[in-house]
């Protein structure tokens, strides 16, 4: 199991006993990085046919994805989460081997400690526990699974969704296991997210020495102002529960790598986490205006024209689900678990609900604390795992007991 410090011997036999920490240690072992599952479902599926649920395992290129279910009444509650980990960074960073989970001074430490293995073995033990006290609920349980979520998110969740739409399964309820929690576990839900607008320009203006600046056209200089129009630019004032919309310049590349030449090309990624306050087209135009104002003010200037190519991507549309049954649900488990009152909130970055939600389900955001995710030394606190297992079992009750 790793490096155990200042342990107590009840301390280690209680860990030890603990099956939420040890499905998770397995799941960490894993090298399960974007989009290799590693046999991370494999795992799971075990468990989950142990428990009656049907297992259809769903493969769309390179992506594992797997659905299960329990029973064919409706409602239809879901656990959706995903087995796949953003890249471990630099290993001499860690202190230990990050697929080589190792628990100090209370805490589990490895690459998906909270984003999100430790959700996904708090929601089979929560199953484990509800159904042998409720082994016939009154609705139906499932589990969502891709290995897709932290890569391009086009082979997974989507694609499942897409799928179980078709056939007229229709999901109810959906607990996403994303690691909403900011300063305690429990303390935040999310109950909706922003939409996510990638862009990319690339301007074109004339490579050349840099002693004979009059013979070529530097896209760097030209793209000064632009930068910070763009930067200062409101695009919106916010929308009911959402936050205004915020631009972010992601890279930037320009140049040979010679202190010699004036480059004749520049790329540059940005993004945009919008509110439902502003469109997509809305975005497009308004920052096409800001680019060829910037270029037109230039060519006033100094003469020189730029060209420019501007390319956009969607990797989702906003989402909201207004406080309903499952945000009561969770909200009254996470008071009867942990004593706190809990936030509902759509901050951060994007999920898989922005699949979910459009058909029609109420979806929630419920997991480990966030401070970590994405670090070197991802952790957890393992007593958390066990009470986030313990909420998710409450909600099961209330909802389907």
């Amino acid at each position: 199991m790793g490096m155990l410090s200042f342990v107590s011997t009840t301390e280690l036999h209680d860990w030890l006993m603990n099956s939420t920490l040890a499905l998770a240690l397995d799941l960490i072992r894993q090298p399960s990085v974007t989009p290799n599952d590693a046999g991370c479902q494999e795992i799971l599926i075990t468990c989950l046919q142990t428990l009656g649920f049907r297992i259809e395992r769903l493969r769309f290129g390179a992506v594992d994805n797997f659905w299960a279910r329990l029973g064919d009444q409706e409602p239809l509650f879901v656990f959706a989460g995903h087995t796949d980990v953003v890249p471990p960074g630099p290993l001499d960073q860690w202190q230990s081997p990050p697929f080589a989970p190792e628990i100090r001074d209370g805490f589990l430490y490895g690459r998906g400690a909270a984003d999100m293995k430790g959700s996904l073995a708090a929601m089979v033990t929560a199953c484990e526990r509800f159904l042998s006290n409720h082994p016939q609920p009154r609705g139906s349980l499932g589990f969502l699974i891709t290995s897709d979520e932290e890569g391009p998110a086009t082979e997974g969740t989507i694609k499942v969704v897409e799928q179980l739409t078709a056939r007229g399964e229709k999901i109810r309820w959906c607990l996403v296991g994303e690691p909403s929690s900011a300063h305690q576990l429990g303390d935040t839900i999310k109950n909706g997210r922003r939409g996510s607008l990638n862009g990319r320009l690339i301007l074109r203006g004339t490579q050349g020495h840099v002693a004979y600046p009059h013979l070529a056209q530097n896209p760097i200089h030209a793209i000064g102002t632009i930068l910070t129009v763009l930067a200062d630019e409101i695009w919106d004032q916010g929308h009911e529960c959402f936050p205004p919309t915020s631009f972010q310049i992601s890279n930037i590349h320009s140049g040979t790598g010679a202190v010699n030449v004036i480059p004749g090309d520049l790329d540059m990624r940005f993004n945009f986490r919008f509110s439902p306050a502003v469109t997509v087209e809305h975005l497009q135009e308004r920052t096409r205006l800001i680019i060829e104002t910037g270029l037109l003010n230039e060519e006033v200037k100094t003469g020189q024209v730029f060209q420019y190519e501007l390319d956009w991507s969607l990797p989702g549309m906003p989402f909201f689900t207004p406080p309903a049954e499952l945000s009561a649900a969770a909200i009254a488990a996470i008071r009867i678990e942990t004593g706190l009152k809990t936030q509902l909130s759509t901050s951060g970055g994007t999920s898989d609900g922005r699949f979910i939600a459009p058909a029609g389900a109420q979806v929630i955001e419920l997991g480990p604390l966030n401070a970590t995710i994405h670090q070197v030394n991802e952790r957890v606190a393992v007593t958390d795992l066990e009470t986030l297992s313990l909420i998710y079992q409450n909600i099961l009750k209330q909802l389907l007991a």
